[in-house]
């Protein structure tokens, strides 16, 4: 029996809460229906309620941009590509004990090898 009493409860708690996101006005006495009756004003005034008392939305106070947007993740892709990256790069200097410095030599090598192997290709392709 205890189910049954529980039930309307419920179903009536269901009832108020799609009433306030539809807009009904066939709500019960309510803390909102009086804040309804100040009028239009009242909502254009009505201060937005943020998270931990803030002012500023956080994209705001990340400074905006591409860098905000880049920290809360409004672009995935790019947002995990810099996750990415960075991931790879704790992985070779910590985990594999990779150098700075061995890794500059072995980009410099790298390119000196590309360049001259560049070089000779052009000079038998223009023969």
């Amino acid at each position: 029996m205890a189910e049954h009493k529980e039930e309307p409860v419920a179903e009536s708690m269901m009832d108020k809460i799609s009433d306030k996101f539809h807009g009904g006005d066939s709500s019960s006495s309510s803390s909102d229906s009086d804040d309804d009756k100040k009028g239009p004003a009242a909502g254009v005034k009505a201060k937005i309620y943020r998270l931990f008392g803030r002012e500023k939305p956080v994209h705001a106070v990340l400074g905006g941009g591409k860098p905000a947007d880049l920290v809360l993740w409004r672009n995935k892709k790019v947002s995990g590509g810099v996750l990415a990256g960075a991931t790879a790069i704790w992985l070779l200097f910590e985990v594999m004990e990779y150098h700075l410095l061995t890794l500059v030599g072995h980009c410099l090598i790298l390119s000196l090898a590309t360049l001259f192997l560049y070089s000779n290709v052009c000079i038998f392709i223009h023969k």
